[in-house]
């Protein structure tokens, strides 16, 4: 999987066609979706660069803010691995280089059917990373996506995440 989606519960199956209606678009035949056990998450596998596949997403909702109805977020994924402590903590020390020096940054954790510590993980993880942290206005969102088993990590700028609902609001501001 490199990139995680959201949408309403129990429109899994028609969120699955529309994101390979629009990937089919943007150049990806090949994409396999995974509607997972988790209401209202479902995974793909995109041949695609998951960061620009979000990017070419927000311009289409920009540009069609019908155009995308059921995908509500659509979270681009760096590396997956499997969920314990000790391989986040290795993933995250292999993608920290993506954090330049001067870049502030945040640690963002979402569970889904797991009892890890997000505590103990963010423990480990700040005493790896030195640079400065910032709750409010990162450059970086260190983003770690626990789904049962598996965990997505990625190191990420706020607008590499798609938020459909944020998007089309900012448009009527």
């Amino acid at each position: 999987m490199n990139l995680i989606i959201t949408c309403p519960r129990h429109l899994e199956p028609d969120t699955e066609d529309e994101l390979k209606d629009i990937l089919e678009e943007f150049g990806d035949t090949d994409l396999k979706v995974t509607i997972t056990s988790m209401s209202g998450i479902l995974t793909a596998e995109t041949k695609l660069d998951p960061v620009e596949v979000v990017r070419k997403m927000k311009e289409m909702l920009l540009d069609e803010p019908w155009s995308i109805r059921y995908c509500k977020r659509v979270i681009p994924i760096q590396k997956v691995i499997e969920s314990n402590i000790d391989e986040i903590e290795k993933t995250v020390d292999e993608l920290s280089n993506q954090i330049s020096e001067e870049e502030t940054y945040r640690i963002s954790i979402e569970k889904r059917n797991s009892d890890l510590s997000s505590k103990e993980i963010i423990t480990k993880i700040a005493d790896k990373i030195k640079n400065k942290v910032s709750l409010e206005f990162p450059d970086k969102i260190l983003l770690i996506e626990i789904l049962g088993s598996k965990t997505g990590v990625s190191i990420l700028k706020k607008s590499d995440i798609l938020s459909t609902e944020k998007t089309k609001r900012s448009m009527s501001e």
